[in-house]
């Protein structure tokens, strides 16, 4: 899921169509905002209403957002109801949180009973659980019971995202009988634009399109028109970035889900994959910058949090870096008789960490879409050692000469500024190679060990190669210029 990107627009409120709404954070545009703000210092609300009532209802949630929460709440209250779950979907969980801690029970009650379950159970999810415990107190027991069992399964699962209102027909329907019941069901169901044929055990049969209902006859019986060959499904215990990679794969808009049984308990729409893939890519971001995620957006993180996951990975890669200090160290000598080589280990160091880099950002997003597996293995070590040769070699001989350049005329060095510039290009040739093969090869080692491999990234891998660099480097200039 990592990195794909969606334009949908779906349902997210219980008979309306959801607006489509960028995966970045919502912002209302600033001309709108100055004058709604300015209209409810004035107290013009019944003007203030008529106008929000014409806006998306993601800017909506962008001016709440803006707001003190005193406001805030006067806007919530101003919207129609059936406006108002979709606005509140919209919300960050801490505004979401907020809102809840100033509306009464009744308020809280229509929200739950406006959401639909996936919507609900992604709220309630991020709420403290004494929250939690407030909102399904004042759900009606049906919806409480479908939450409480989405809400046990895993975090990262496809039970952990999908929503239980779809549209179930039998084969035994006629297509005039479908319709009628789409007409009696559909405007509580997430969407109408396929439908899930099951039988009586609910086993799923197969799947008919709207587009293919409205061309069929209505005489037609639903079993002889829908499609049951190679159906794509989920399982309920999947990890949910399978599923987004099966949603690109195949160009999906939703995708049935059943359990160990093969039971249909729920469907995944598109939109509920596109804030996966959000959230994947933005944790993926996090780690590739060894900091540790957080599903908080930046201006509402405290500098506390911000230190908090920074600090973990830092603390580990400044004691890891104290083997180069240590290899430095070591080679004391070396470098007191030729100083000038003091003058490339930033070169040297600088050129691993950033072939590295490129080797693993390769790589990593390779494997987040699929493209790479642990079976590729040998296939990324040969490409990557052929690639950082090449590099490596362009990259020494430019490095040689402008070496040679540089220094043939300084005194000191004599005869011995050839092999200095050997030396040095021979080192960077390795480095280029040995990172570019330890960038590759260590995300692939992550994912086989089952740790993400958007940890194995730049910080941890230059890391590595620093040293590894410095260790040739030394052993080179003692054996050949001491």
């Amino acid at each position: 899921m990592r990195g794909f990107l969606f334009s949908y627009s779906g349902k997210n409120l219980r008979g309306g169509e959801k607006h489509s709404v960028p995966p970045a954070r919502k912002e209302i545009r600033m001309k709108t905002f100055e004058t709604y703000e300015k209209m409810l210092d004035n107290k013009q609300y019944h003007a203030l209403r008529g106008e929000l009532i014409d806006e998306n209802p993601a800017d909506i949630a962008g001016l709440i957002e803006n707001i003190p929460v005193d406001k805030a709440v006067l806007i919530f209250r101003m919207l129609p109801k059936d406006m108002e779950a979709e606005v509140f979907a919209d919300l960050f969980p801490d505004v979401q949180k907020e809102l809840i801690g100033k509306l009464s029970e009744t308020e809280i009650q229509l929200i739950m009973e406006e959401l639909f379950l996936d919507d609900a159970v992604d709220f309630i999810e991020e709420m403290p659980a004494t929250v939690a415990k407030k909102i399904l107190a004042n759900a009606k027991p049906e919806t409480r019971e479908e939450i409480n069992r989405l809400l046990k399964y895993p975090e990262d699962s496809a039970g952990s995202i999908m929503t239980v209102e779809y549209v179930d027909l039998k084969s035994e329907m006629t297509v005039r009988e479908a319709f009628e019941r789409i007409r009696k069901t559909g405007t509580d169901k997430e969407t109408i634009y396929t439908c899930y044929v099951t039988d009586s055990e609910r086993k799923l049969k197969g799947i008919v399109s709207a587009k293919t209902l409205m061309l069929a006859e209505r005489d037609e019986i639903i079993g002889e028109i829908m499609e049951e060959a190679n159906l794509i499904i989920a399982e309920t215990l999947e990890d949910r970035e399978e599923i987004a990679h099966r949603f690109n794969k195949y160009d999906l808009l939703s995708i049935p889900v059943v359990d160990s049984e093969k039971r249909l308990v729920g469907i995944i729409t598109v939109d509920d994959i596109a804030d996966v893939i959000q959230e994947e890519a933005t944790e993926d971001f996090q780690k590739m910058a060894a900091i540790l995620p957080s599903d908080k957006p930046y201006l509402k993180t405290t500098p506390i949090i911000l230190a908090r996951n920074r600090i973990v990975w830092l603390l580990v890669l400044m004691i890891a870096a104290m083997i180069t200090g240590s290899i430095l160290d070591y080679y004391e000598t070396a470098i007191a008789v030729v100083p000038l080589l003091v003058t490339f280990i930033p070169m040297l160091m600088d050129t691993g960490g950033n072939s590295g880099s490129q080797s693993a950002t390769m790589v990593i997003r390779g494997m987040a879409l699929a493209e790479i597996t642990p079976r590729d293995f040998f296939k990324v070590v040969w490409k990557e050692m052929r690639t950082g040769f090449l590099v490596g070699c362009g990259l020494s001989a430019v490095n040689f000469i402008r070496v040679w350049f540089f220094y043939r005329n300084r005194v000191e060095f004599g005869g011995e500024i050839l092999m200095i510039s050997a030396v040095v290009s021979f080192t960077l040739l390795f480095t280029v190679m040995a990172a570019n093969l330890i960038g590759g090869i260590l995300p692939i080692i992550a994912k086989k060990c089952k740790i993400d491999p958007a940890v194995m990234a730049a910080p941890l891998i230059t890391t590595i190669v620093d040293a590894g660099s410095l260790l040739v480097f030394f052993a080179l200039s003692t054996a050949l210029l001491m």
